[in-house]
């Protein structure tokens, strides 16, 4: 048998139901392999030991008396934009520095209700603003590919988690591309669902419009796993889609109306916009991509040449929305009723504007500038308002190409992932990072990322693939013949 960390969740699954492994074993080998190895990598900001293992006792015993589920006694660990009962909740920020959440997120008690085992809490970017996980207020997390090197963001944590198989599978959460992003960056498969598939409840708000939980793995098939169990209607976000729970796993199985087992993606059109491939494209990563549309090709599907001529407004458009939410959704945080409070101040108003400032990192304190100044009397048509149309326009170019294609297929980013520190005297160079990303998100379109190769210096090159609203099952589908036929997924970094 394989050792634990080279098991996926769905090979692990399997191992764990047939009796030839049991979580409490899984789980001491994890929480081994995390001692190891995560002080170097900074992908944990909280391992919880004693209580992982109290719950791999309670799935074995569950997997023992024959009622455990698909992911009975898998280890897992979340984002730490999660609020947790059990552990503690920062969201990457010296302002909840030592919160302790007296409920959990609906997506972490909806794992957890199907038997996951949580290991801890993951490293992120500071209330998931960035896409370096280099504004975590803590510590960097690391590229297992190269130490020296970010791994994309906000989920960089997660990311890490997963590629350096510290943890088979993870939650993320996606805005603007940090699911999708740091999944590119680290060589594994990230999918964020429709907006409003999953439930924000318990999620600390960024940018209410656009974020999206979702999960990150090895595979499409382990991603596929985890989304069913954490998507579903939940009333308790106003957000929430009301439609019957899905079985993301079986959809994934099942979309091969029409194909043959030599060609399992015949009759599916991808659509490739002539704006994801711009003469700025680094030649590594469009060799990569191509590479991996090659053989979706060889699968049975169609490439077919499609427009989205809005993509370059994403970029200002996000840059506005975003910020926004996220000067509203930042405002409770104040050292009133929770989090950080300055030591010392004269009255209210005082201890407001120092707790603010010493809680609050420079790329969040820069959104709620940015944010609060839209929003403001005499700006907010300008900005605000113009930003809201165009957003409009966005997503409609996005049901004209599906007039053309099933799927939308690219490059997950411009270039592989960038060295630490390059890039912060000057913020919008990582903002620029997304150009691929941003669109989808403002569609609120689900979205994926899967492994297609290297580029430079053997750095992790994602292919991004976009579906149309709800078509989960058919991009999991889409991934899951690549991976069936290729082995780029299941690469993992040397030396850990």
């Amino acid at each position: 048998m394989k050792p634990v960390h080279d098991m996926g969740v769905a090979e692990l699954a399997a191992a764990l139901k047939s009796r030839a492994l049991s979580s409490r074993e899984a789980t001491q080998a994890l929480l081994g392999r995390i001692a190891a190895h995560d002080k170097s990598l900074g992908a944990f900001l909280h391992v919880d030991a004693d209580g992982a293992l109290a719950r791999a006792a309670a799935a074995d015993a569950l997997l023992a008396a024959g009622h455990g589920g698909a992911l009975t006694g898998i280890p897992l660990a979340h984002k730490d934009i999660y609020v947790t009962a059990d552990m503690p909740t920062t969201a990457g920020s010296k302002i909840l520095a030592g919160y302790r959440s007296p409920f959990d997120a609906t997506v972490v008690a909806r794992l957890n209700a199907a038997g996951t085992v949580s290991l801890g809490k993951l490293n992120c970017d500071e209330f998931a603003m960035g896409s370096a996980n280099e504004n975590s207020a803590f510590f960097p997390a690391n590229n297992p590919w190269d130490l020296s090197r970010v791994p994309g963001g906000s989920s960089g944590g997660s990311a890490v988690a997963v590629a350096a198989r510290l943890v088979p599978g993870v939650t993320g959460t996606d805005t603007g591309g940090s699911i999708r992003q740091p999944a590119s960056f680290t060589g594994i498969t990230g999918i964020k669902p429709t907006y409003g598939v999953c439930s924000r409840y318990g999620m600390i708000a960024f940018a209410s419009s656009l974020d999206q939980a979702g999960p990150m793995a090895r595979s499409a098939e382990d991603c596929a796993l985890l989304l069913s169990a954490m998507s579903g209607f939940d009333e308790r976000d106003a957000t929430s889609v009301n439609q019957p729970p899905q079985d993301f796993h079986a959809q994934m199985l099942a979309a091969r109306e029409g194909a043959t087992a030599a060609q399992p993606l015949k009759g599916l059109r991808i659509g490739l916009p002539r704006e994801f491939f711009p003469a700025g494209l680094s030649a590594d990563v469009n060799a990569a991509v191509r590479a991996g549309l090659a053989e979706l090709e060889k699968l049975g599907a169609t490439l077919v040449d499609v427009s989205l001529p809005r993509t370059e407004l994403a970029i200002p458009v996000y840059y506005i929305i975003a910020p926004a939410e996220a000067s509203s959704n930042l405002s409770r945080f104040d050292g009133v009723k929770f989090g950080h409070r300055a030591a010392k101040y004269d009255d209210l108003l005082d201890m407001y504007k120092k707790t603010r400032a010493e809680g609050f990192g420079a790329e969040v304190k820069r959104r709620i500038m940015i944010g609060t100044y839209v929003l403001s009397h005499g700006y907010y048509d300008a900005y605000y308002l113009q930003a809201q149309k165009l957003r409009r326009m966005i997503a409609d170019d996005f049901q004209q190409c599906f007039t053309q294609c099933d799927v939308i297929a690219g490059p997950v980013a411009p270039t592989v992932a960038w060295k630490h520190g390059e890039g912060k005297d000057d913020p919008t160079q990582a903002y620029l990072a997304d150009i691929f990303t941003l669109p989808g998100s403002l569609a609120g379109l689900p979205g994926m990322s899967v492994p297609v190769g290297t580029g430079a210096g053997g750095l992790p090159v994602g292919l991004q693939l976009i579906g149309n609203y709800f078509k989960e099952g058919q991009l999991l589908h889409a991934a899951h013949a690549l991976q069936q036929a290729t082995d780029w997924h299941t690469r993992a970094p040397a030396g850990i």
